[in-house]
């Protein structure tokens, strides 16, 4: 759930899917016999959804599906906690592992979605949800840098890692994605720490890299706007979410993608069923609905964020796919990767931390 863009235009298309549904769609009598209701409601990210996945989904189960829309994570918790009622949410790892820890979560009856059975290895049993017991994966990434590889050699990339940001020869041709958990994930990395470190002296060393960086290189902090500079060629290098990249290297062919070997942050986003959910029994139809081949296809060539479904993600990476050639679209299989775990002390330290980061002079 990274990329938050053209959210108006998904949202007037969720509307006028919303007026249609019901309208003739096949199989719209038994609906609320068979679930309980005819209405489903759930909150994602925006523009993270193929524009056919909810109207498809309407008229073959004869529904109405309201889509509301956040912008980060935090923001969906705090609307969540405040007593909102959702069928299906779509968070992050670590956000989900501290909705499971609030038992804010109610467990999937997987016998309700047999599409998990395509799920790749890649994202089963991923350690924020041990046994995908609470969670079905959405689509999965990593964090990394988009370069143009005119000014920037994949040789030095490899000599340098994370550290090739603060290479004074690309002082001020460099955008830094502006959050404190992608921010201190570089540091912590090239400084052979976990991603994850609550460690005071890990922290402290990783917010001394990031103020020379700051006070050396002058980044520009952005975030969802990345993509548009990028492939516009205003920088050489940035920190993007692969997805993004996906798009950046797609329309700008001197564009490449690299991820450090000191490791970098792999994350999930994933679909759950809140225990307050009104209507359970359709929450299940809609994710065994969205792991289906035909839609994850469709979903990842909409969004181009990497699909769950082994189906498709063999074919669109095979010679000739989709997505061949693109090596931002597949995460590798790294041991120094690591999924962000849930910590409130770090995350408020950080958070504060990254106010100085980006004020240094």
């Amino acid at each position: 759930m990274k990329t938050v863009r053209k959210i108006v235009a998904f949202v007037l298309i969720a509307v006028f899917c919303m007026s249609l549904a019901g309208c003739g769609s096949k199989g719209e009598g038994g609906a609320e016999e068979k679930y309980g209701s005819k209405t489903l409601k759930i909150f994602l990210p925006g523009e993270y959804m193929s524009e056919n996945l909810v109207p498809d989904f309407e008229k073959e189960f004869g529904v109405k599906v309201i889509v509301e829309l956040f912008d980060s994570n935090e923001m969906m918790y705090t609307k969540f906690a405040a007593g909102e009622s959702y069928d299906v949410l779509i968070p992050s790892d670590y956000m989900i592992e501290r909705l499971i820890k609030e038992e804010q979560l109610q467990k999937l009856d997987k016998s309700l979605i047999p599409n998990m059975a395509n799920l790749s290895d890649q994202v089963k049993n991923l350690d924020y949800d041990v046994n995908n017991d609470y969670s079905a994966p959405y689509f999965f990434g990593t964090v990394g840098i988009v370069y143009n590889h005119n000014n920037v050699s994949e040789d030095e990339l490899k000599a340098k890692g994370w550290d090739i940001l603060k290479d004074t020869k690309y002082a001020g041709k460099i955008y830094m994605y502006d959050s404190e958990r992608d921010g201190f994930m570089v540091a912590f990395k090239q400084l052979g720490y976990s991603c994850n470190s609550s460690d005071e002296n890990e922290i402290n060393a990783a917010y001394d890299w990031l103020v020379e960086l700051n006070k050396t290189m002058k980044p520009v902090y952005v975030t969802d706007e990345v993509i548009d500079y990028m492939i516009s060629g205003n920088k050489d290098m940035a920190i993007v979410y692969s997805g993004d990249a996906v798009t950046i290297i797609d329309e700008n062919e001197d564009m490449s993608y690299f991820t450090p070997d000191e490791g970098t942050n792999k994350w999930c986003d994933a679909m759950v069923i809140p225990a307050n959910a009104e209507n359970p029994k359709l929450a299940h139809e809609f994710i065994n609905y969205v792991l289906r081949d035909n839609v994850c296809k469709d979903n990842t060539l909409a969004v181009g964020y990497a699909s769950p479904n082994k189906n498709v993600l063999d074919e669109v990476t095979k010679e000739g796919g989709d997505f061949d050639g693109n090596v931002a679209y597949l995460p590798r299989e790294y041991d120094k990767d690591e999924i962000f775990h849930e910590n409130e002390k770090l995350r408020k330290k950080l958070s504060e931390l990254w106010i100085k980061v980006k004020a240094a002079n």
